[in-house]
């Protein structure tokens, strides 16, 4: 079964601010996501299937945020992993999960 990727606007909005390297390195991710979006770590405590995939920009630490929601999978959010994922709360707010 593949799964269906569904970008959020804030995600895209954050994307566009990465360096190109930083780019190509998620789009190989997305696909390895599209055949099982359980090969990454879960996040625990929010009663979600939320996980997060590790990269980095510019020698700074990100996390990017997805619900597996089957079919779907839905990329929410870049995270600064010096946050310690404080804005995650926030963030899940503007969606209606």
């Amino acid at each position: 079964m593949e799964f269906t990727l569904k970008p959020s606007n804030f995600f895209l909005e954050q994307l566009d601010e990465l360096s190109d390297k930083a780019k190509r390195i998620l789009e190989a991710k997305m696909l390895l996501l599209k055949v099982n979006p359980f090969r990454y770590k879960r996040i625990q405590g929010y009663g979600l299937f939320l996980f997060r995939i590790r990269f980095e920009d510019n020698q700074k630490e990100k996390r990017v945020i997805y619900l597996v929601d089957k079919p779907y999978v839905k990329i929410l959010c870049i995270l600064d992993r010096d946050k310690e994922y404080k804005d995650l709360k926030k963030y899940l707010g503007r969606y209606d999960l």
